[in-house]
């Protein structure tokens, strides 16, 4: 019970953290700025720079990876996610199964970047919602591949 716990307080942390990190990166004074500047206009604004196209960020990425910053982009929004598929099963009995972990991953960073379409805390990408359900994934088949480990050592002793 003690390590549920533990793995459900990690979570919760970690979930914060992407919240803090992804919407609420700005220091305080210029999100309030952001939300004085609030307006029907300044909403819709963000549907004109929205990405609904997928892959089109990924390939402007990789076309211009040796004047952009890409592969800290591309990695950032894999790796930032790889924690909610490693714990997400350990928290939640229904985890365990990868299509309720991914479903679970795609809801939140849904939420996340349809706040970020309305709100002017920044932009919505669709392609950040794949990169970061594959890293969910990635986080998922290593969680797999602990326990299988975890399994077996236990099975040896």
């Amino acid at each position: 019970m003690q390590k549920k716990n533990t793995a459900k307080l990690f979570f919760a942390i970690y979930i914060l953290i992407v919240i803090k990190v992804i919407v609420f990166k700005f220091p305080y004074e210029e999100m309030m700025a952001i939300v004085a500047s609030w307006r029907k206009d300044v909403i819709l604004e963000g549907l004109g720079t929205a990405n609904f196209t997928p892959f089109k960020t990924i390939k402007m990425y990789i076309e211009y990876a040796y004047k952009l910053n890409s592969v800290e982009n591309l990695a950032g929004n894999v790796l930032v996610f790889v924690p909610f598929g490693f714990l997400f099963p350990m928290v939640f009995k229904n985890g365990k199964s990868f299509l309720v972990m991914l479903l679970n991953a795609f809801v939140f960073v849904l939420g996340i970047e349809v706040f970020q379409l309305f709100s002017a805390f920044g932009a919505f990408d669709v392609d950040d919602i794949l990169l970061n359900c594959v890293g969910a994934a990635i986080g998922f088949v290593v969680y797999k591949g602990v326990l299988a480990g975890c399994k077996k050592r236990k099975g040896q002793l």
